[in-house]
């Protein structure tokens, strides 16, 4: 009995340090490219960890499932490509994400339509947003070989042991590795108290079109679906409003303190959903409210956390981020080059999409999109004369 209720504290847990540990670099990142401020960093990361912690451990307890949830890694590699982008329009954008998974799960017809979403294509325009951001590793590796290039031989070597803990792996001895060789700046005096900053949301058509939709598609296609698709694989029935509505609500709340889209985990959830985590599925669901202290924990390191990463040296977050991007980049191009019919509107949408194409304000997730769309409807026309 001990060693079961053990297995279930250890599975919470691991969980939010890969989750946490093993993307964070990237949610900074993508809050500097907007211009926020350290403060409005910190909030943000603060914001996601208690919507991590909040919406894991009601639906856990609510449905008896080993349900948690994430931030969206995908979407957060989008925010960090577009260009010309400000905090304040961003969180507009943010807003019109969540209220569009809210309305999914409250609409049965949405939901369907957005299931209908060629998986190809939406597939596509997240390989092409995640193609940037992994060969950026090797461009860091190209101004600082010394730091960079053993990390990527740890990265290697580390994955085929655990290809959870390779990220953590790199986070720990990258940041060792920085101060050995010197990279790291100045230190802050004293560990940052965890604050909370309101941030006045700016409803600009522009960048609700051109990142609020692509981050919607991009959460739905990339995150929640396939954390749907986990469950059901593990046995369990989610409740796919139940979920949306929730994690929905959650991004709604948190997204005007700078936090980004909350939604269900995908790749995490199989270290909860598995039978390491407890042999009977039906007592799984309690490693939830483990991995919800963990985040309220976490929470309290935000700052901190933030203030460390602050300091380190571009090409080493470059690295981090880049490497944490490469396993969902391996999905995406699989689920993109899957359906032999549809490759060619695929390899569009990718190209369109990785090429940072911005025109008339909108960001080349959404011309990536439009591309591949475009391409399909052509070719079907095409048959159908």
């Amino acid at each position: 009995m001990c060693r079961m209720r053990s297995s279930v504290v250890t599975s919470g847990i691991v969980a939010a340090l890969v989750g946490f540990g093993g993307t964070l670099t990237l949610i900074v990142a993508a809050a500097q490219a907007l211009g926020a401020t350290p403060g409005q960093i910190t909030s943000g990361v603060i914001g996601l960890c208690l919507s991590m912690a909040a919406t894991s451990a009601w639906l856990g307890w609510r449905h008896r499932m080993p349900i948690i949830t994430a931030w969206t890694t995908p979407g957060a590699a989008l925010i960090a490509a577009s260009h010309g982008l400000t905090i304040e329009p961003a969180v507009g954008a943010f807003l019109v994400a969540g209220a569009l998974i809210l309305v999914t799960a409250a609409v049965k017809p949405l939901g369907a339509l957005v299931q209908r979403l060629p998986v190809a294509i939406a597939a596509a325009m997240l390989a092409g947003v995640l193609f940037r951001f992994c060969t950026g590793v090797f461009s860091a590796g190209q101004v600082d070989p010394l730091l960079v290039l053993p990390l990527v031989l740890l990265f290697l070597v580390a994955r085929r042991i655990s290809p959870f803990g390779a990220v953590l792996a790199v986070l720990v001895l990258g940041i060792a590795l920085a101060f050995v060789l010197g990279r790291v700046g100045p230190l802050p005096d004293g560990v940052p108290w965890p604050t909370i900053e309101l941030i006045v949301p700016r409803f600009d058509l522009q960048a609700m079109i051109g990142v609020g939709i692509p981050l919607y598609i991009v959460t739905m296609a990339s995150q929640n679906l396939p954390g749907l698709a986990v469950l059901q694989a593990a046995g369990y029935k989610p409740p796919a409003p139940s979920i949306l509505a929730s994690t929905a609500i959650a991004s709604l709340i948190t997204a005007p303190i700078g936090s980004l889209t909350s939604n269900l985990a995908a790749i995490t959830a199989s270290i909860c959903t598995g039978p390491d985590a407890h042999p009977d599925p039906a007592k799984r669901w309690l490693a939830t409210p483990f991995y919800a202290l963990s985040y309220v924990v976490l929470a309290g390191f935000g700052a901190g956390a933030v203030a460390l990463i602050a300091t380190l040296p571009r090409e080493l977050v470059a690295t981090f981020a880049g490497l944490a991007l490469l396993g969902p980049l391996v999905n995406a191009l699989a689920s993109a080059m899957g359906d032999t019919a549809k490759r060619f509107p695929a390899v569009l949408t990718l190209a369109v999409t990785a090429s940072g194409l911005s025109l008339f304000g909108l960001g080349s997730a959404f011309w990536g999109l439009a591309a591949g769309l475009t391409a399909l409807g052509i070719e079907h026309a095409g048959r159908r004369g």
